[in-house]
């Protein structure tokens, strides 16, 4: 979707750009931080053993973490001070295995957290990918892919530093930091209250820098997500931005994006910045409050040497957790918007869904009949595409559909195969309600070949099974055959087996749709075939093919063609005309030329260019 530039100023056309992004389809109900731990807690649920050996774990090395300053105080107070080294070397061997086994148990919990973290973020990505699999078309058509790619990847990725890192960072800190409050004020409660006194300062700071922190971090991926948007709609575009020379004016609006990236990411860095510098300037005012306070205390007898060294130890250790907490506080404030987005998400659900109690389908045969009762359909409000829609098809009727782009074709048949509902009225297949059928049994009964089919990058084979293995060769084979596919498949390097690139980049657009009547006709064999101009990409020649592949295919076969070119529905059983979401002619191809309405004009204004062309001589030059 290309847009002209409407000022002169960049920034203001790269603003209407964002603003004129579809909307992300997602629950706007607000989402507390308690309701995103709760989320990330049911992902974590199935490993709670491992969890408590890690919390165990924990305990003990923040418990063998405080014991390091008080066998300093014993060595300074005690063999240091008597200068009786022989009492000095078991302090010195407990201090050196104590902290060897705080490396082992760190070791331990800090493996086990990373796998148990990975483990529940696996879950996570694979409820996520399932949850968005059950989305309905409207959710895809509304919601930049951009925006997709950006909650399965950036945001997964946030909330693996919370889980794998964060977490247990944030645990082993606070942890510590109590331990040591409770040590500080065993051993002296003067030291530890001029140890706090700079305290209630950070805990403000804290709490003020958080909200801002949250804030620009939920800006941030809002606005990574547009650049995605942006650069998945440029590159899906490159043809059209360079048939119209627009290199100029997208690498202008990348550029506009690319400094807002920029920006919010500055943004939120100036506030990790001014949190993390608070924390420094108050921790050196701390140490020196405990410096100056204790030095007096030494000097008035109510604290030791040894006591007053193991204080500034105990201040250190308290304060690089709180150091430490700055940059853990703005991991957890980005971990938490992600979740949020995540969330938000997981609350979206789809529009179609499968009934409480599916009616079993009942026709079994080739043939099935389908009904449209009184349909008006919209896809935005107030916007009908479909007006009081009255149609009925008989099993084994080859359906034609032509009309002006925008008359309600294609919408027709995306309501057959049940990728919208109808705000009025009834669909039914076989007399059923096709919202009274599972979605499984629906497609089924329902094939759609789309005017601009899809390859996966694979071989041509497994695009022709869709990764099925128990279909058969010759099953595939026969298809193709039937198709008219299988002398350009023989015709490629490697047949069957030959690589196609992602979309289908290396065949032409005739030779993917060729493939994509193959695939319906392996797949759904039992099926009403709707083609929605699914010959339009193909010369002629190779559509005179397909006919004739496809005419013992309709026979017994209920099928409904949505044609641009009406000189291939005139063997069709019935041909509607719609205009403006009514049908406004029906009837066969030589009963409509008799009525001589708006299928004659259209007719014969076709006929008549098609007589143009072949009037043309090609011209030939000399040598």
């Amino acid at each position: 979707m290309l847009r002209r530039k409407q000022t002169t100023s960049r920034e203001e056309s790269a603003a209407k750009k964002s603003n004129a992004l579809p909307q992300f389809a997602e629950s706007t109900e607000e989402i507390r931080d308690r309701a995103l731990i709760w989320m990330v807690g049911t992902f974590l649920a199935p490993y709670w053993v491992q969890l408590v050996v890690v919390f165990v774990l924990l305990l003990i090395v923040s418990g063998l973490s405080l014991l390091l300053p008080w066998l300093i105080q014993q060595a300074v107070d005690g063999p240091i001070t008597s200068r009786n080294i022989d009492d000095l070397i078991p302090l010195g061997i407990v201090y050196f295995a104590t902290i060897a086994i705080i490396f082992v148990l760190r070791f331990a919990h800090t493996y086990l957290l990373q796998t148990v973290g990975q483990s529940a973020l696996v879950d996570l990505r694979q409820k996520l990918y399932e949850h968005l699999l059950r989305q309905d078309m409207r959710f895809f058509n509304t919601t930049p892919v951009g925006q997709i790619v950006s909650r399965m990847t950036n945001d997964i990725e946030a909330l693996t530093e919370l889980v794998s890192t964060s977490i247990v960072v944030l645990a082993s800190n606070m942890i510590t930091l109590v331990g040591i409050v409770f040590v500080m004020f065993a051993l002296n409660w003067r030291l530890a209250l001029l140890g706090l006194a700079v305290m209630p300062v950070m805990i403000a700071g804290t709490v003020y820098f958080r909200k801002k922190m949250r804030s620009a971090s939920s800006l941030y991926h809002k606005v990574v997500g547009e650049y995605l948007a942006f650069i998945n709609e440029q590159f899906n575009g490159m043809l059209v931005v360079q048939l119209f020379g627009r290199q100029q004016v997208s690498r202008d609006e990348f550029d506009v994006a690319n400094n807002r990236l920029r920006s919010v990411h500055m943004s939120w860095r100036d506030s990790f910045t001014a949190y993390s510098s608070m924390l420094q300037i108050l921790t050196t005012v701390g140490l020196a409050i405990v410096l100056y306070g204790g030095g007096q205390g030494v000097l008035a007898g109510w604290a030791t040497l040894g006591m007053l060294i193991a204080f500034i130890e105990y201040m250190r250790r308290s304060f690089e957790p709180i150091l430490m907490l700055s940059e853990q506080v703005a991991q957890l404030q980005t971990a938490l918007a992600a979740g949020e987005r995540i969330a938000r998400m997981l609350r979206v659900e789809p529009e179609i869904r499968d009934p409480a109690a599916p009616v079993p389908p009942t026709n079994n045969a080739p043939a099935h009949s389908f009904t449209f009762e009184n349909v008006t359909f919209s896809y935005e409000e107030g916007h009908p595409v479909l007006r009081d829609l009255n149609l009925h098809v008989q099993a084994g009727q080859r359906v034609a559909i032509v009309g002006a782009t925008g008359a309600g074709k294609t919408s027709l048949a995306g309501l057959l195969a049940r990728f919208y509902d109808v705000k009025q009225g009834r669909v039914l297949i076989d007399g059923v309600d096709v919202r009274e059928l599972s979605l499984a049994d629906l497609r089924a009964r329902v094939t759609v070949v789309p005017q601009n089919p899809y390859c996966f990058n694979g071989t041509i084979a497994d695009n022709l099974r869709l990764f099925t293995p128990s279909i058969s060769f010759e099953q595939m084979r026969a298809a193709a055959e039937t198709a008219r596919a299988a002398p350009f498949i023989e015709r490629l390097p490697g047949g069957y087996d030959y690589e196609l690139l992602p979309g289908g980049a290396n065949l032409s657009q005739g030779q993917r749709q060729l493939l994509a009547l193959a695939r319906a006709l392996i797949h759904s064999p039992n099926s009403i075939l709707v083609l929605d101009e699914a010959t339009s990409s193909i010369d002629t020649e190779t559509e005179r093919c397909i006919q004739q592949g496809l005419e013992e295919l309709f026979k017994n076969r209920t099928s409904l063609i949505i044609a641009h070119r009406l000189s291939t529905i005139r063997d069709a059983d019935r041909i509607l005309v719609m205009q403006r979401g009514r049908v406004i002619e029906d009837g066969t191809h030589d009963e409509l030329m008799r009525l001589n309405g708006a299928y004659a004009r259209l007719y014969q204004r076709q006929f008549d260019e098609a007589q143009s062309e072949k009037s043309v001589e090609p011209i030939t030059g000399t040598d």
